[in-house]
């Protein structure tokens, strides 16, 4: 969490001093609280610097080649429609191109080393590229087999009928590619498009929080205490993020 003027890092040693103390510090400011919560819903402190991030386009892990073929791609996986905004429109590129340039791109907390056999279908992930080499090799092979079949110079340049058929073959495995697996690569494209348009906006997808307005998911609300009890009624409240919702944004922000 943030506040005005500088970021908050709230680590495991920082939260259990925090702990440590409080008994101290609560009996010095002690209130007893009956029936109502002590704030307002829509009062809280602005969105984290991280959900304003969110909403810019600048890559940090993807070049512009390999940002062009994600861009093209999530687009054709989740099409914006007459029901909202795509998975373009919504962040997706930029949620995976953040997962990518983090520990998730890495590969830090898997098992990246041998035997390279190949695996069975139940065995999950198997190849010794981390995620982010994986995304590197195989846009640049995909590219390469699009240039030369002499339609476009790349995927993202393809007619959408050409890039839609090029989606479905990597999904059924046929493309050859040198070093990337095509079915492998494209089975993590669509999960990573479906996080970056249904996770929370502080990872730089689901802008405006689309994908959870498009299922009327409420996001991450403090407290439902009041809404128990009301079956069958539609919830009232926008949904909200871990780092607020646009609407408590400051005029002018990059929000």
């Amino acid at each position: 969490m943030t506040t005005d003027s500088a970021p908050v890092r709230i680590t495991r040693r920082r939260l259990l001093s925090a702990g440590a103390v409080l008994p101290v510090a609560a009996t010095a400011a002690s209130q007893l609280i009956r029936r109502d919560m002590p704030w307002q819903e829509g009062t809280a402190a602005e969105p984290t610097a991280a959900t304003q991030a969110s909403q810019g386009n600048q890559y940090a892990f993807l070049a512009a080649a390999e940002a062009a073929f994600v861009e093209a791609a999530v687009a054709r996986i989740i099409p914006h429609d007459e029901l909202g905004p795509g998975a373009l429109e919504a962040g997706a590129a930029v949620f995976i191109d953040r997962q990518l340039a983090g520990e998730f791109g890495r590969g830090e907390r898997w098992y990246m080393q041998g035997p390279w056999a190949k695996g069975e279908k139940t065995q999950g992930y198997q190849t010794r590229m981390t995620p982010a080499n994986l995304y590197r090799a195989a846009i640049r092979e995909i590219d390469a087999a699009v240039g030369h079949e002499g339609k476009a110079a790349s995927f993202a340049k393809l007619a959408v009928a050409e890039q839609d058929r090029w989606l479905k073959d990597l999904e059924d495995g046929k493309p050859q590619l040198p070093t990337a697996d095509a079915k492998t690569f494209f089975t993590m494209l669509l999960q990573n498009t479906l996080e970056g348009f249904w996770s929370d906006p502080v990872y730089g997808g689901n802008r405006d929080m689309a994908g959870w307005k498009l299922i009327g998911f409420p996001g991450a609300h403090y407290d439902y205490t009041a809404y128990v009890g009301k079956h069958g009624e539609a919830f009232p409240l926008p949904p909200t993020g871990l780092g607020g919702r646009p609407a408590w944004r400051k005029e002018g922000s990059n929000g």
